[in-house]
């Protein structure tokens, strides 16, 4: 019998957290986009200021190939606002399974946590992003009840246009 345990991450799981992002990225074909780094990592999942986000982590066992154990996805999320609801939502950034634990219910299980955290919270909204090519996980998340609102554009300034436009 399969066991799926879900635990929030601590500091010493960042290496693990890094891998996570990096084998997401290379699923996405982003991977030149990484720049993460462990202490970048740790400073904003762990620093002692202030906790960007939070993450918890897949562990998968059962009786036959994984008789420990084993870390097998996570999920990277934080707190956004509504300002039309007045409360907080929960904003997911990143899920990733591990392509030999997919199938199993690991991606339900942290998105069913997740959900159950923005309860929990009193989050009026629970919402990710999904590259549009993705059509497995599209189809995935619409099954769960998931609802694409393809009415809103995602706008993003980053890199030099950030650095520009924070110096007007």
């Amino acid at each position: 019998m399969a066991i799926i345990d879900i635990q929030p991450a601590t500091p010493k799981d960042v290496p693990l957290i890094l891998d996570f992002i990096k084998s997401l990225a290379e699923y996405e074909r982003l991977s030149h986009q990484v720049v993460a780094t462990e202490e970048i990592l740790h400073q904003s999942l762990f620093g002692a200021e202030r906790r960007y986000a939070e993450v918890i982590i897949a562990y998968y066992q059962d009786d036959d190939k994984y008789k420990e154990k084993v870390p097998a996805g996570f999920a990277l999320f934080f707190h956004n606002f509504s300002t039309f609801l007045g409360r907080p939502g929960l904003y997911l950034e990143d899920l990733f399974v591990k392509p030999e634990f997919r199938g199993t219910g690991i991606g339900k299980r942290l998105l069913i946590q997740l959900a159950t955290l923005a309860k929990e919270r009193q989050c009026g909204r629970y919402e990710w992003v999904v590259l549009d090519w993705n059509e497995p996980s599209r189809k995935f998340y619409e099954a769960l009840g998931a609802e694409p609102h393809a009415e809103w554009i995602i706008h993003r300034v980053e890199g030099k246009s950030l650095d520009a436009l924070a110096a007007m």
